[in-house]
């Protein structure tokens, strides 16, 4: 696993060791931040259910200001502060070691927007991705110009509009599918 562009492009990232963390892969990594480019320079990033936070540091390395990650795990945070401190971007994020649905609501208290938030949870919680979505709808979270990414399994269709979100991208990788969104006109 490493970062595929940017200022820390070629840096290898650690992963941890079982199956809870299934790190995106660089074929759909790329593909995404194809569709996404040019990345908002100086853009805050949100990477939920981070595993790795490989996709927050992409984003970092590609111009972002700031990332956050949140995972719920304490091993997943150790090796997201190791991916960090290697790729000297520990001064540009902020770790939130906490389940995603409290994480967005302390993110809503301190007032804080994303240009671009990335929601990878575990596979077949169905129900966590649409909670997810409530609540980064409920809590105003996303800038009006800003991307919702989300990597789920290609069985979990989404809707094209989901509440004030409308699906902008669709694309199949294998078993794995990635949907983007943005709030809708």
């Amino acid at each position: 696993m490493r970062v595929i562009s940017g200022t820390r492009k070629g840096h290898r990232l650690k992963a941890p060791k079982g199956k809870d963390v299934r790190p995106t892969e660089d074929k759909i990594k790329e593909s995404l931040f194809n569709i996404l480019s040019p990345i908002k320079m100086e853009s805050n990033v949100l990477d939920l259910f981070s595993g790795t936070g490989q996709i927050g540091i992409e984003f970092l390395s590609r111009g972002a200001a700031k990332a956050y990650f949140v995972d719920i795990s304490s091993y997943n945070i150790t090796i997201i502060k190791e991916n960090l401190n290697h790729t000297k971007f520990i001064d540009q994020s902020e770790i939130i070691n906490s389940d995603a649905i409290k994480a967005l609501k302390i993110l809503q208290r301190k007032n804080i927007k994303f240009d671009y938030i990335f929601i990878d949870p575990p596979y077949k919680e169905h129900k966590l991705i649409l909670d997810t979505l409530n609540e980064i709808v409920r809590s105003n979270l996303l800038t009006i110009d800003g991307f919702i990414i989300i990597e789920h399994e290609k069985a979990f269709v989404l809707d094209d509009n989901y509440k004030n979100l409308v699906k902008l991208d669709f694309r199949n990788y294998g078993s794995k599918s990635i949907s983007f969104y943005r709030i809708g006109e």
